[in-house]
């Protein structure tokens, strides 16, 4: 019931549509309840009074009231259809609002296609239910208690007789509706599991080709399926067991009102125009009995969507703004850990940091070094709050970063991501990515400063060629270095660079660093750094091994201290030391 009582309240919204709705639901089911009057009017007319005047207008009567509930009827169908989709438009913006605000570390917990599913298929079972199941809901009632009223009115013994299986009816559409729930919900689960595959093997295609994995894949893909199959085709059994019991119980009904009615009309108790009419009210008794199993499939469907979305809308998001958090504003970048350590799963996993404090002054360039695992991506990430600290805090220019908006904390902070992302849009539109009202010179200028430039000018279309989706168009160094322009044309005072050379060659590192020193200038900037050339210009070099600072200095410092550091020194950067350096341009590939 919250479930349906939320969805509800997303229909009434919109008053006037609703009430419209129901207006016009109301009145056609009046008029469908007028008519087996007329009919049977018209029978009496026929056979008893013999009055073919009357005849005639009750036929224009009939034709009357057949139009004005038809007219209403496209009334109510249009205005439900209207409602429903509106619904379905506020629900897919509210989850798609609330998937970009969620941390990352609810997204760190989630599949994709099951969040996909909840975009598409739920939003659609809610809608379904709007549709089908708020609105026709109160139109099986109205029509059954209105039928049922009049067939009272016209034969207590009969109406008692004929109505004897709305119990047995009530008693299967509750244990359907229970079973249906439970299907339903295990159905859109699959769903979301069947399209979490699909998405998996449509962006891994290469990993699938490469491995030669389609068989696999392909057996995969068909098991889930054949389970959202199984699973909706056991929906289906229900919902048409459910009718067809109730129809065998309608026309039960209609037999013996037929028989007992047939010899009243015989004794002369009753006209043939009354059992005509009384006939014709089963018949529209029969419609919302039928209706029932429809109305139960799309309320049992709608609740468990409603379900599944509204866990993902209710979802508390542990890095979000703090009552009174106040805006930033332009910052010198002064950035400090003290004492933090950090875990997963809201502090509840194991550390991944312990005990962290260092302190980056404006200006200065701090690289982190160590083994994959170590925590080096995760110390970056706290700095845009990405995560909440367990314990411990960091600070901008003396502001802990929870005390302020993660939009104007943002703004201050420019990544360059290690797996870079790229929209399936032009080169401009992605090097402008969220500023499409920027001028073309300045993306121009930043592509020029992360050394892309000269590659686009190559281009037939230049700063419009589509990147394809993922840009996978692009090479390795070249999506870096779009990436890294991308962040230059924000001009944060504060940079992250997370592995963002690791894809492209000497000759392109050595440009690039040098556009990135003048750049750099007056910006605090943190390299998750694997080259040579980044650690020898840095003023602070943190070394991390399993989520500890185990050394800190500098390239010069830590290279004469025995330790991790050194070992790192000879094994991996003597070689890129001693290396030739390319003198002929590369296309900076990374192929």
């Amino acid at each position: 019931m919250r479930v349906l009582g939320r969805v509800t309240a997303l229909a009434w919204r919109h008053p006037v549509p609703f009430l419209l709705a129901y207006l016009c639901l109301l009145g056609a089911t009046a008029f469908a309840l007028l008519l087996p009057r007329l009919l049977g009017s018209a029978v009496d007319t026929a056979f008893l009074a013999r009055s073919e005047g009357r005849l005639v207008v009750l036929a224009l009567l009939i034709v009357l009231v057949g139009a004005m509930r038809g007219l209403l009827g496209y009334g109510q169908t249009y205005l439900g259809e209207w409602l429903s989709q509106r619904v379905a438009y506020e629900l897919r913006n509210a989850l798609f609002q609330k998937l970009e605000r969620l941390s990352f570390g609810f997204h760190d917990q989630q599949q994709t296609g099951n969040l996909m599913s909840r975009a598409t298929a739920d939003v659609e079972g809610v809608r379904w239910f709007v549709s089908m199941g708020l609105l026709r809901a109160g139109q099986v009632v109205l029509l059954i208690g209105g039928a049922a009223a009049l067939l009272f009115l016209l034969d207590v013994k009969l109406t008692a007789m004929a109505l004897a299986f709305i119990p047995f009816a009530a008693w299967r559409t509750t244990v359907i509706a229970r079973a249906m729930r439970r299907i339903w919900t295990q159905v859109q689960q699959l769903t979301g599991e069947l399209t979490t595959v699909l998405q998996e093997n449509l962006t891994g295609a290469r990993v699938v080709r490469a491995f030669g994995a389609e068989e696999f894949e392909k057996r995969k893909f068909d098991a889930t399926a054949r389970e959202v199959a199984s699973t909706s085709v056991e929906a289906s059994r229900l919902q048409a067991v459910n009718s067809s019991q109730l129809t065998l119980a309608f026309t039960a009904a209609t037999a013996l009102v037929l028989w007992f009615g047939g010899r009243q009309v015989l004794a002369g108790t009753m006209t043939p125009g009354e059992l005509a009419q009384f006939i014709f009210y089963l018949t529209i008794l029969a419609m919302p009995v039928r209706m029932t199993g429809w109305v139960v499939n799309s309320l049992s469907r709608g609740v468990s969507s409603g379900e599944r979305i509204f866990e993902v809308l209710d979802t508390r998001s542990p890095v979000r703004d703090r009552p009174g958090a106040h805006d930033l504003g332009r910052v010198h970048g002064h950035v400090r850990f003290e004492n933090v350590s950090f875990s997963y799963n809201d502090g509840t996993g194991p550390p991944v940091l312990r005990d962290i404090s260092f302190e980056a002054r404006p200006g200065q360039v701090v690289a982190l070094v160590g083994a994959p695992g170590s925590g080096k991506s995760t110390v970056v990430h706290l700095i845009p709050r990405f995560y909440d600290v367990t314990r411990g805090r960091v600070t901008i220019d003396g502001t802990d970063v929870r005390d302020v908006t993660l939009a104007s904390l943002r703004r201050n902070v420019g990544i360059a991501l290690q797996d870079v992302f790229l929209f399936s849009a032009s080169i401009r539109e992605n090097v402008a990515y969220g500023r499409p009202d920027i001028p073309f010179a300045q993306v121009v200028e930043a592509a020029k400063l992360a050394q892309l430039h000269d590659f686009v000018a190559t281009l037939p279309q230049g700063y419009e060629t589509h990147v394809g989706e993922r840009g996978v168009t692009l090479s390795g160094g070249q999506r870096q270095r779009l990436a890294i322009a991308r962040v230059l044309l924000l001009g944060p005072p504060i940079l992250i660079l997370d592995d963002s050379t690791s894809s492209v060659d000497a000759h392109t590192e050595h440009l690039l660093r040098q556009a990135l020193a003048e750049v750099m200038k007056g910006r605090t900037t943190f390299v998750i750094a694997n080259r040579l050339t980044t650690l020898q210009s840095a003023d602070l070099v943190l070394v991390l091994q399993d989520g500890e600072t185990v050394q800190r200095g500098t390239h010069a410092e830590l290279v004469q201290q025995p330790g991790l550091y050194q070992d790192v020194y000879r094994l991996q950067l003597l070689p890129q030391e001693e290396r030739v350096p390319m003198s002929a341009p590369g296309d900076g590939d990374g192929s």
